[in-house]
């Protein structure tokens, strides 16, 4: 469960969302707590009048209003009678659960989700503080209803390699309003909760993923010069098809001025993971001699990296979007380094495919050692040692010195002088 917590300066503004999303059939009404009747068959000035009952004992407090809104996962199958129990539980928790509240569930998001209406000024006058409330109150009651109405974690939780965000079914997104607007909702909030991008163009290259463009308009249109942002369901070719949503009436409010204040936190956070993405970038070149461009893209695919190359006119790239839907990160070509641009890139690409052959010593487990040592030179000494075909002549043995006799041994007569 995910609470967010947000204070406002009028009522007025709160209930008039709520109540506008009960006449779109987007919402009703589950809960009033604090009201002396069916708070259903009230009229919107009758509920009005209930909280600014309490806003007028204290004219000091200009910022009186409070909008909660209690998210659920898509696993969790939750009727109104539980939504009910939770919202009175997290209510009581939070210090409010004296105080006159409205809860509406809506429809607008594929997630179970309820808002709750209230004001923070008690009966006497009194101001509820609700500074740092989100850690300080929210949070541990919102662990502790998980456990107790066993909900899926915010905190925690083992994330799944496969892509947590559906495309959107265009066949069945263009025959009414409400559907595409429902299904935008759920695209455009789940991209940003959990995708870190830098700019609108990296916010729209995981948007298209997902059958979803954003668009501020040409430049020099009024859209354009004051900041407008509408949504639009597109198709496989990137045509727009059914109804534009305006951002502002998307809840969550995903106007371009939000946007742009999470862009500089969202390439801080992304930091991380950039060097395991160019490593997986040149894990699939190094497999080529020669790659093509719909190869890189199949092969990164696999890896459930998408490759989004930017062509003008006249078929020119000159420009390329990494998405890594592992680790939900985007990346310009060029933040990642020249040999990651589309000018480096095109470089490294080829016409034709070309597999580098294995090493054979690899497949069969053999190990090489490596020599640096220059080969020896080549010898005719083998044909010399078979080419000899004259007797050698045996080798002399050293002759044997005569031992020299001593003074009292007997010399042998001359013969040569006896004769």
């Amino acid at each position: 469960m995910v609470a967010r917590f947000a204070n406002g300066k009028g009522i007025r503004g709160v209930l008039n969302y709520n109540e506008s999303k009960v006449a779109a059939g987007e919402a009703h009404l589950i809960l009033a707590s604090g009201f002396g009747g069916d708070a259903s068959k009230y009229t919107f000035a009758q509920k009005l009048q209930r909280f600014e009952h309490l806003t007028v004992l204290n004219s000091r407090v200009k910022t009186n209003a409070v909008h909660i809104s209690l998210n659920f996962d898509q696993q969790n199958k939750l009727d109104n009678q539980t939504l009910l129990q939770i919202s009175l539980a997290y209510m009581e928790r939070i210090g409010f659960g004296d105080q006159p509240f409205l809860v509406y569930r809506h429809y607008d998001a594929a997630h179970t989700h309820v808002h709750i209406a209230t004001v923070n000024i008690r009966p006497d006058g009194s101001r509820i503080d609700t500074h740092g409330i989100g850690w300080r109150l929210s949070e541990p009651a919102r662990m502790a209803l998980e456990q107790e109405f066993g909900l899926v974690m915010a905190k925690g939780r083992n994330r799944s390699n496969e892509l947590t965000i559906k495309a959107v079914d265009i066949e069945k997104a263009v025959y009414g309003r409400t559907p595409t607007k429902r299904a935008i909702t759920n695209v455009v909030n789940s991209v940003i909760t959990n995708y870190r991008f830098g700019s609108l163009a990296e916010f729209n290259a995981v948007l298209q993923q997902f059958n979803v463009r954003a668009d501020s308009g040409a430049e020099g249109t009024l859209m354009h010069e004051k900041k407008g942002l509408i949504y639009t369901l597109i198709n496989e070719k990137g045509g727009a098809v059914g109804v534009p949503i305006k951002a502002s009436a998307i809840y969550g409010k995903p106007t371009l001025p939000e946007l742009e204040k999470r862009y500089a936190l969202n390439r801080e956070r992304r930091t991380a993971h950039k060097e395991s993405l160019k490593s997986g970038i040149d894990n699939v070149i190094a497999k080529y001699q020669q790659i093509t461009k719909a190869t890189f893209s199949r092969e990164l695919a696999e890896k459930q990296i998408a490759v989004i190359f930017r062509v003008n006119e006249q078929g020119q790239t000159y420009g390329v979007t990494y998405v890594d839907h592992r680790n939900k990160t985007v990346f310009n070509g060029s933040d990642l380094g020249k040999a990651y641009s589309a000018k480096g890139l095109l470089q490294r690409l080829s016409e034709r495919d070309k597999v580098l052959k294995p090493d054979r010593s690899k497949a069969t487990g053999q190990t090489q050692t490596k020599t640096y040592l220059p080969p020896p030179a080549q010898t005719n000494f083998l044909q010399l040692a078979l080419a000899r075909d004259k007797q050698e002549l045996a080798p002399s043995l050293p002759r044997k010195k005569k031992r020299r006799k001593g003074k009292g041994a007997q010399q042998a007569p001359d013969q040569s002088m006896t004769q």
